[in-house]
């Protein structure tokens, strides 16, 4: 498989960001974690409603590190385990102001959770998002109150050696990255697939 060309100039940052399964040890400092979540908080909202939380652990507060560890399923536990901190974005179902349901509560979670990404890549970080988790398990154990609703985990870390993980998550993360081609994500004027 030949690595996707990228044909047009893009931010280095956009470029540069990969989501790794093999992380080091490395510890990463609570100032680099705050700058994380700041970078989440100047994100872009409907109606300014802001309606990201994020819970996370590292892996020095190895009781809380477990309790987001055992909201992954089990074929991400096998490698994000080893990641120095794991966190799960969080989406208000509803408005403050008016209390109706927020139908970009998720959307915003995401443009919180891409500025995070883009930061941590500033930072030499790196951000591997994930869907394979278990909401209902992340509400029993983290304490998450009615009117949220969990969106997705990461694992953020430094980049650590690919030989450290089974052999067919190590096949995964030597392969050159791939992208649909920009003719089936962008349609000029209506719908056109081909």
């Amino acid at each position: 498989m030949t690595p996707t060309e990228n044909k047009i100039s893009i931010h280095n940052l956009i470029e540069k960001r990969w989501s790794p399964r093999a992380f080091s040890d490395t510890t990463v400092e609570q100032e680099q974690l705050e700058t994380l979540f700041e970078a989440a908080r100047w994100a872009p909202s409907a109606m300014n409603e802001q309606p990201w939380r994020f819970i996370y652990a590292t892996k020095e507060d190895a009781e809380a590190y477990e309790r987001l560890l055992s909201c992954l399923v089990e074929a991400n536990q096998v490698w994000a385990k080893n990641a120095p901190v794991l966190f799960l974005s969080v989406a208000k179902t509803t408005y403050d102001f008016n209390g109706n349901a927020n139908k970009h509560a998720w959307h915003d979670v995401g443009m919180a959770t891409a500025n995070l990404v883009l930061q941590a890549t500033e930072l030499d970080l790196h951000v591997h998002l994930m869907g394979g988790f278990s909401a209902d398990t992340a509400r029993e154990v983290l304490g998450i109150p009615e009117g949220f609703e969990p969106v997705s985990m990461g694992a953020v870390g430094y980049v650590g050696d690919p030989e450290t993980l089974p052999e067919q998550l190590k096949t995964r993360e030597l392969a050159p990255r791939q992208r649909k081609p920009l003719s089936q994500i962008a349609f000029n004027g209506n719908w056109e697939q081909k």
